[in-house]
């Protein structure tokens, strides 16, 4: 990892270094970040290393535990499936509720979105990448007049299911396909097809999982 500059917040320096360490597979699953060595490597004291640990174990990136040092969290089979059920639960039927409120300016917002979506992927830029794919969802839902599925749905994309998203270390793999997926559910809202919408959501969920799955089968046993 690099050191710190001194020219900009030393926290949001540390967080931003140890989030691509993490994205990167630089840091790894339950790899310990002992502060002291941390602090030395990243060229800055205690305090601001404590601050960004805290924001990443917020975001689920990490996990602490009072008298040990923090680790790199990972996430199980069996619990990575659920989030994935309950977003799919909630992603699906959502679609099929916004129709009639999707206009011009929506289209151009989701458009916006995907083009930021296919640069960084060019300039391999994932975590931007991780970034835009929970804000297009985000904005999806932000359609739905049900306050409290619009605040679940903008929960399971901005913590534990976009952590595991940057732990599993798929999205350098997958991004062009998750991209090209979502270019498919804005073209179904652009036309007003409502089922073909909810089809091609399906479709994508149904492949994020299938993306989860070959990440598990990856990790040895043992």
């Amino acid at each position: 990892m690099k050191v710190i500059k001194q020219s900009e917040t030393l926290a949001e320096q540390a967080y931003t270094l140890l989030k691509k360490a993490i994205i990167n597979g630089e840091l790894q699953e339950k790899q310990p970040l002992p502060e002291e060595s941390m602090s030395k490597e990243l060229g800055i004291s205690r305090t601001p290393l404590r601050d960004a640990l805290n924001r990443l174990a917020l975001e689920g990136l990490v996990i602490q535990k009072k008298g040990r040092p923090a680790i790199v969290a990972g996430f199980t089979r069996e619990k990575s499936l659920e989030y994935m059920e309950i977003r799919s639960v909630l992603e699906i039927h959502s679609i099929t509720q916004i129709m009639d409120r999707v206009d011009s300016l929506f289209i151009d917002q989701l458009k916006e979105n995907l083009l930021e979506q296919r640069g960084a992927i060019d300039e391999n830029d994932f975590q931007k990448f991780i970034e835009l794919d929970s804000e297009f969802h985000i904005l999806l839902a932000s359609k739905n007049s049900n306050e409290e599925m619009k605040d679940l749905i903008e929960r399971m994309n901005t913590g534990v299911n976009r952590a595991f998203l940057i732990l599993s270390n798929t999205v350098p793999q997958s991004a062009r396909s998750a991209y090209a997926e979502h270019v498919e559910i804005l073209q179904a809202l652009e036309q007003k097809e409502a089922a073909q919408a909810k089809e091609k959501m399906m479709v994508h969920l149904n492949n994020v999982e299938k993306r989860f799955l070959m990440y598990y089968s990856n990790i040895p046993v043992g």
